[in-house]
C-alpha cells in the first residue's frame, strides 16, 4: 500500500500547514492532526509490537508528546506524518530498551514478495524463513528502516528524518 500522505498536492500542503499552525496556538486545534494520522501511525507501531493493547499505548504516547512540542516542530521538506513516525519510533525504541526478548517483526507475503523484487531474488519459501531468522536477528535501526522502506512505503529522505540520519546513511544501511 503506497502512504498517499507522503505524496500531497501543495494545496494539501498548505491546508496541513495551517491545521499545524492553528494547533500551535490552540491545542484543542490538534484533533484533526490527530485524526488525520492516527491509524497510520497506530498501523506502523502495531507491525512492530504485534499487541494491540501496547500498539494502542504506544500510540497514544506518541500523539501526547507530539501535542506537548507541536510548537517546536517546523517544516523540513518532508511531511509532517515523517515528524509522528519519528515519535512513535522513539517510543518504539524506549520500550525495546525494557523489553528487548518481546521485539516483533510482523511481515505478510506481499511485503516479503516486495522486499525480493527489489533486491532482484527470486521469492520462494524456504528463502522467506532464512529472511524472517535474519530480520530476527538486526539491530532495531535497521529493522526500523527496512520496515519504513518496504512495508510503510517511505522514500529514503523521509526515513533519513525520521531516524534522524543524512538520505545517503539511510540509503547504505
Amino acid at each position: 500500500m503506497i502512504n498517499k500522505e507522503f505524496h500531497k498536492t501543495k494545496k494539501e500542503i498548505k491546508s496541513e500547514f495551517q491545521e499545524i499552525e492553528d494547533a500551535k496556538k490552540n491545542p484543542k486545534n490538534f484533533e484533526l492532526l490527530y485524526n488525520r494520522y492516527h491509524e497510520q501511525i497506530f498501523r506502523y507501531v502495531y507491525a512492530r509490537v504485534d499487541n494491540q493493547h501496547l500498539a494502542a499505548d504506544l500510540t497514544s504516547q506518541a500523539f501526547y508528546k507530539a501535542l506537548l512540542n507541536i510548537e517546536n516542530y517546523s517544516f523540513k521538506g518532508v511531511p509532517f506524518a515523517s515528524w509522528l513516525y519519528r515519535i512513535a519510533f522513539n517510543e518504539m525504541n524506549m520500550h525495546f530498551r525494557k523489553d528487548s526478548k518481546n521485539r516483533t517483526v510482523n511481515i505478510d507475503s506481499s511485503h516479503i514478495g516486495e522486499l525480493f523484487e527489489e533486491l532482484e531474488e527470486d521469492f520462494y519459501s524456504d528463502e522467506k524463513e532464512k529472511l524472517v531468522k535474519i530480520l530476527a536477528n538486526l539491530s532495531d535501526e535497521r529493522l526500523s528502516i527496512i520496515e519504513m522502506r518496504f512495508f510503510e512505503k517511505l522514500s529514503f529522505k523521509e526515513i533519513a528524518d525520521v531516524m534522524g540520519i543524512t538520505e545517503n546513511n539511510a540509503k547504505v544501511k
